[in-house]
């Protein structure tokens, strides 16, 4: 194995294995599902042409979350929602307010109105930073995870190795660092998350840096190896 994927299969390796919530205080947490990340050309960031990955990320999503809505049990979704003219560098305007890219994609618009919902709009990667309510008021995931005494949280959402992976090493670290007393595991569902494809050919024949560059398939495993690293529960289904 010289390079690629079987690359990083065989030198950084991840282990998968099924998640047992049980009767378990559990919340699943949703990041960044929306138009401008998940639809296809909804935007600078949204796949330009459907992409296998991405698509499985969605139906797993909404098949997990409406069994955790029948189960009363509680759901935090993030936004990724930007105010206009204040793009998030490295990367071009997108999710932009006002531009529907901030909007759930459409398989996952019923979560506006379900009632076992927060919707939680972010303005950065890390949803946990996003979370920040400001002035003295706390932080809203903390205050989720707290209220609803919590003992595992499950994660999807897109992308594995930037918004889902910032998320869930600051989680990590918080929940370490007491912050969130009753949490023990910080689970990760593999086939609820996905990332962007941008091959090498592809960022220079548009113009971009070779650092552009940002193969699915290897980058989404990486996203899923220092997540594990960190402490992180990697699941391959859940019960």
């Amino acid at each position: 194995m010289t390079g690629g994927l079987a690359y990083l299969e065989e030198n950084l390796p991840i282990r998968l294995a099924p998640y047992t919530i049980g009767a378990s205080a559990c919340g699943l947490v949703i990041v960044d599902e929306v138009n401008g990340f998940a639809t296809v050309k909804a935007g600078n960031l949204a796949p330009q042409a459907p992409n296998d990955q991405v698509e499985r990320m969605i139906r797993e999503t909404d098949r997990l979350a409406r069994e955790f809505s029948d189960q009363d049990r509680p759901i935090a979704v993030f936004l990724d929602s930007h105010q206009p003219g204040k793009p998030e560098p490295p990367y071009p305007p997108h999710c932009e307010q006002g531009t529907g890219e901030d909007e759930l994609v459409p398989a996952l618009k019923w979560l506006e109105g379900c009632r076992q919902a927060t919707l939680i709009a972010k303005d950065c990667i890390n949803g946990f930073v996003g979370a920040e309510a400001g002035a003295g008021r706390g932080n809203r995931i903390v205050g989720w995870v707290n209220d609803g005494c919590l003992a595992s949280i499950v994660v999807v959402g897109i992308c594995t190795d930037i918004c889902v992976m910032d998320f869930v090493l600051t989680m990590l670290s918080a929940r370490n660092h007491g912050m969130m007393p009753t949490l023990t595991d910080i689970v990760v569902f593999e086939p609820g998350c996905a990332t962007y494809a941008l091959p090498r050919e592809t960022a220079l024949s548009l113009g971009l840096p070779i650092t552009a560059a940002h193969p699915q398939a290897e980058t989404h495993h990486l996203g899923l190896y220092f997540m594990a690293s960190r402490g992180a529960i990697l699941a391959s289904a859940l019960a």
